[in-house]
């Protein structure tokens, strides 16, 4: 029974990253094939969101780290299939985390790469319809809700992300933070997520991390949460 549980498991995941695609979430191109994570392309070239995101910065996120959680994914998903093959419970419980931490690294980064564009493409430019008039019902304005937004960032202890997010049941949204690359799952639907680990920001904006959870407002899409939010 044991063995069953993880080879759902396993298939679970695969099927967690295939929840990125177009129809799911409006992310631009699968992500996921044949089970394997591939990096996506960016839908810009990497200085196109400066000065709010240095060029280089956007290079090595997306060219090292993230193609680094793909890497990372795709051998610990072999070694798991490996694992269920032998029978080997121990193996695929110990694989698990790292699972979670570079599949979810892979499935936040291809969101937050889509939350980006830049401001000749619309970055930056507030939201409209029925996303404006949640953030409006649930926070008094776009202000408010970006300040307590930054708040949220702010209070992460570490690595970690702040959510936008859906609550299935009831439509509604909240801000929500989660440690490390842990993905959105569950009860919420992820609509905007900002990257609050220091290779992010760190290059451009050192130490000073306020200053990057303000300027990244400036190249924000919000079209493509709106379509999420839909």
């Amino acid at each position: 029974m044991s063995a069953t549980l993880f080879r759902s498991s396993a298939r679970a995941a695969v099927r967690a990253g295939a929840s990125a695609a177009p129809r799911a979430s409006g992310i631009a191109g699968m992500t996921f094939a044949r089970g394997k994570a591939t990096l996506p392309d960016l839908a810009y070239d990497y200085g196109a969101l400066e000065p709010s995101i240095s060029g280089k910065i956007m290079e090595l996120h997306h060219k090292n780290h993230h193609q680094t959680y793909v890497n990372s994914y795709n051998t610990a998903l072999e070694q798991l299939q490996e694992a269920q093959h032998k029978e080997d419970i121990a193996a695929q419980i110990a694989l698990k985390p790292l699972i979670n931490f570079h599949g979810g690294g892979h499935i936040n980064h291809t969101l937050f790469w889509e939350n980006l564009a830049p401001k000749s493409a619309g970055g930056g430019e507030a939201p409209s319809g029925a996303l404006s008039k949640a953030i409006n019902e649930s926070y008094g304005s776009l202000d408010e809700f970006q300040n307590k937004f930054n708040t949220a960032l702010a209070g992460i202890q570490g690595s970690g992300w702040a959510w936008l997010v859906k609550d299935k049941q009831t439509g509604d949204i909240s801000i929500k933070t989660y440690a490390n690359q842990d993905p959105v799952v569950g009860q919420f639907t992820p609509l905007l997520g900002i990257d609050a680990w220091e290779h992010a920001y760190y290059l451009q904006y050192q130490n000073r991390k306020a200053e990057y959870f303000k300027a990244i407002w400036e190249v924000i899409n919000w079209k493509t949460v709106e379509k999420r939010f839909s």
